[in-house]
């Protein structure tokens, strides 16, 4: 062999060694929620299960071939540190696209840099309705849910209240974030559409302990049920308020009753609270069986309860179908990322749902108001509220 002809045959193989490690790099995904303080309940049941997801997707010989490697961030429910993982995710990680966001005000924040880098996020908790929709005036827009984004879980709300409990004086106690008054704008809509107005509409700040003065207004404005947007230690403290005056009216409100938070705060206090729920730990179906199983084994939560199910569900179901889209797509762009997930090809099995068609260009919500059910704190746990949804349990509600 002549040098020149060995000097060729060293540059084939670099060429091929080079190619061989770049198809086993693995493909980077960004995971962002809040891992400590008050909403880290969701947070941490959202990122384990989108580790379970991610482990289960790489024994099974990964995404094209690679594996899938987990960034993931802490944003405490911050915006402006949301919107300095956003540029780190984007910047110095490179990741391939994003899951997470629990807190509407911090995924409004972070997600522009997203749509302008054209990397794919997949919000699979924060439930603003605005969240899908703020690029509708872009050409393209970047932004998915598999979550029950407001204006469903609104008119739910409202919908038992007035409907099935028969209620007409109701008041309204939500927190001072964006996710707290963006839920109440989404409230009175619904109350609104029923003719009614609420006798009460009161604020509170994250960390306030004391509501009294809060629900001492609706008490006297006659409130037979007090109607919440807000997160788990706060909402405890509606509740523990209310035990302290004496006064015990039915607390209906947005999916967030349902954190381990508010349950275990509230103590007796939170019993017969009902919320919205995309997820319920019961094992209905094979899927939901084996979910369950394998997330008690692996992360063995306390007396067997996840601390926020519906999280935890929704964050293993964002994976498999942003896998299902890179395979799809057969790259790992964006663009084309995007456009798989906007047309999938092969149905999703997940845990809250079977997702066949979840997106499309027009439309980035997965979850549509036929999916969720109602669901009531029993003796420390979240139950199905009523008997006929538990009943139909097993039969997937699937996207209309």
């Amino acid at each position: 062999m002549t040098h020149f002809t060995r000097k060729i045959a060293t540059a084939i193989a670099l060429a091929a060694l080079t190619t061989l490690s770049m198809a086993a790099d693995p493909i980077k995904i960004g995971v962002d929620g809040p891992f400590t303080g008050g909403s880290s309940s969701m947070g941490v049941s959202m990122r384990d299960g989108v580790r379970l997801a991610a482990e289960e997707i790489n024994k099974a010989g990964g995404v094209l071939g690679r594996q899938i490697q987990l960034v993931e961030r802490d944003d405490e429910a911050k915006n402006e540190r949301g919107v300095q993982i956003a540029q780190e995710f984007i910047n110095k990680e490179k990741v391939v696209a994003v899951v997470g966001y629990i807190n509407t005000g911090v995924a409004l924040a972070s997600q522009r840099f997203f749509q302008d880098a054209k990397v794919p996020v997949l919000n699979n908790v924060a439930t603003g309705s605005v969240i899908t929709h703020q690029f509708d005036k872009d050409p393209e827009n970047y932004v998915f849910r598999n979550a029950a984004h407001d204006s469903i879980q609104a008119p739910m709300i409202v919908e038992e209240a007035i409907s099935r409990r028969g209620y007409k004086k109701v008041a309204i106690l939500a927190d001072s974030t964006n996710y707290g008054q963006l839920g109440r704008e989404d409230l009175e809509k619904a109350l609104k559409a029923k003719g009614i107005t609420p006798v009460a509409v009161e604020k509170f700040n994250i960390k306030d302990v004391d509501m009294t003065a809060q629900l001492l207004k609706a008490k006297e404005a006659g409130a037979e049920a007090v109607l919440t947007y807000g997160i788990g230690p706060e909402l405890a403290q509606i509740a523990n308020g209310m035990t302290k005056l004496g006064w015990k009216v039915p607390m209906i409100g947005s999916w967030t009753l349902a954190m381990a938070n508010f349950i275990d705060n509230a103590g007796p206090g939170g019993e017969g609270a009902r919320m919205p729920q995309t997820f319920i730990q019961e094992p209905t179906t094979p899927k939901r069986k084996a979910f369950i199983d394998a997330f008690l084994a692996k992360f063995k939560p306390k007396n067997n309860r996840m601390d926020s199910p519906v999280s935890a569900a929704q964050g293993y179901d964002s994976i498999y179908l942003l896998a299902a889209a890179i395979k799809q797509a057969n790259s790992t762009d964006g663009p084309k990322i995007k456009a798989a997930l906007e047309d999938l090809k092969t149905p999703v099995e997940g845990v809250v749902t079977t997702y066949t068609k979840p997106f499309s260009a027009t439309d980035h919500d997965a979850i549509t108001a036929n999916i969720p059910v109602f669901g009531e704190v029993k003796a420390g746990r979240v139950a199905f509220a009523n008997a006929d949804d538990q009943k139909g349990a097993g039969k997937v509600r699937v996207k209309q």
